[in-house]
């Protein structure tokens, strides 16, 4: 396995990409503690399913990743239980789409605290040990909307423009100390935040796709965890798109 003995944590790891994300390390072997912020019941279905499958080393907490006194505290508490913490991945993400000119301002905070400040909190916290490790894997997840967005998204552009120069700008600073820092930018991707898109225009977009398919959480899954095998330990500073070949001729 993998991962066997790895430490890792994962926010938003409840459903979708997150879920995915979660269930890969815990079956290459990990022990995974993953974040959720309001969905009880998803993160306690996820501990359930994977305690079924003989992965009990999972456990589910509670968390607003846009408070930093919060993360803190958390990654505080988990570095304390587990003496180390081998791999980071920042996944929790919202979408508040609405064009510009008429966009509430608390939506844009909203987005860009969850999206971008979370991955700075998180990044924050983790760095110092894993710098007195002299070994980590950070993985943040953007979006090919960070390139390509639709109208409406100037919010969730703009969050995950800011992971991808965060994400570049660390890799520089944590490299000498065994560090990578990557990021998976995902294309269309059949979660719950994709829904209503998916609804107007799934098959338009099925077009647009090379593979003529939608995405799906392991894809992105498998990417990510790539990205913090020994497989991928020179790699860092990269950002890998993962959208079926979508962003070949632009959206």
């Amino acid at each position: 396995m993998r991962f066997e003995g790895k430490k890792v944590l994962v926010t938003g790891g409840s459903r979708g990409i997150g879920r995915a994300v979660v269930e890969g390390f815990a079956r290459e072997g990990a022990e995974v503690a993953f974040i959720y912020n309001s969905n009880k019941e998803a993160a306690e279905d996820v501990v359930s399913t994977l305690a079924g499958e003989g992965h009990k080393a999972v456990t589910a907490h509670q968390c607003d990743v846009s408070d930093q006194a919060q993360v803190d505290a958390l990654v505080e508490k988990l570095i304390d239980q587990w003496d180390r913490l081998d791999i980071l991945v920042n996944n929790a993400g919202i979408v508040k789409d609405g064009l510009l000119a008429t966009m509430d301002p608390a939506n844009w905070l909203a987005v860009i605290n969850t999206n971008l400040n979370s991955v700075f909190y998180f990044c924050r916290a983790v760095t110092r040990p894993m710098m007195s490790q002299r070994a980590g894997r950070i993985v943040n997840m953007s979006s090919v909307a960070a390139e390509f967005p639709n109208q409406g998204q100037a919010n969730y552009a703009a969050s995950k423009g800011g992971v991808q120069g965060l994400t570049r700008c660390m890799a520089t600073e944590l490299g000498r100390r065994g560090i990578t820092v990557n990021a998976v930018a995902p294309g269309f991707i059949e979660t719950d935040m994709t829904v209503a898109v998916r609804n107007a225009a799934e098959a338009e977009i099925k077009k647009a796709i090379p593979l003529r398919r939608l995405g799906k959480p392991e894809d992105i899954a498998n990417a990510t965890l790539f990205l913090a095998s020994d497989e991928a330990s020179y790699i860092t500073g990269q950002i890998l798109t993962v959208d079926g070949g979508l962003t070949l001729g632009g959206i």
